[in-house]
């Protein structure tokens, strides 16, 4: 699949503390592995901290660029990894709000994994969307206009852009093979 994905950006958006560590370093490298052009974005020009289970210190990542400084028309797919705290905070960010709204408007694909979807709320973009995110998001969700299913991995692409959501970090094997399908072409919904 590599040669498919060779030439796709992807942009994945963070704060600078609290997110999920594998939500953010597996799907970043794997996509990497497959020839996207991944670019990480944070609130703040500083080290992203991760956290592994929401509590223990993780990997540090390094972000290339701020949100305020990135934008929809310049990538492919947007993808939101989770983390509590990170989710949390990310969605009373307004340059994550609206980057959300842009790439809907520009009919691209967003992803989100575990907490992650919390963005979605947020930014109106839920609305007539099939999604699944990790359990606890499952009320807020339903209250945007979502229909929430406990599934590894929810593709759907009603209302003009596609979006690909996962449970937790132990879907992430499906979360990253349904990005990898979309990027490659595939509007396929699953579990549609």
């Amino acid at each position: 699949m590599a040669e498919q994905l060779t030439g796709t950006k992807a942009l994945f958006i963070s704060t600078n503390y609290g997110i999920e560590q594998d939500e953010l370093v597996v799907p970043l490298n794997s996509l990497r592995d497959q020839g996207v052009d991944t670019t990480v974005a944070a609130v703040k020009d500083a080290p992203i901290e991760t956290l592994v289970g929401d509590k223990d210190p993780g990997d540090k990542v390094t972000p290339v660029t701020t949100l305020a400084n990135v934008s929809a028309d310049d990538f492919d797919i947007l993808v939101i990894p989770g983390g509590t705290i990170n989710a949390d905070s990310l969605r009373t960010e307004k340059d994550a709000v609206e980057l959300v709204k842009a790439f809907k408007a520009a009919g691209k694909p967003i992803a989100a994994i575990c907490h992650g979807p919390w963005l979605f709320a947020e930014a109106d973009v839920a609305r007539g969307k099939k999604l699944t995110s990790y359990p606890s998001l499952q009320t807020d969700l339903r209250n945007a206009g979502a229909e929430w299913a406990d599934e590894e991995v929810r593709v759907c692409d009603h209302e003009g852009f596609v979006t690909i959501t996962s449970r937790d970090p132990d879907d992430l094997d499906a979360f990253v093979g349904a990005v990898s399908k979309v990027l490659a072409g595939s509007t396929e919904p699953v579990n549609a």
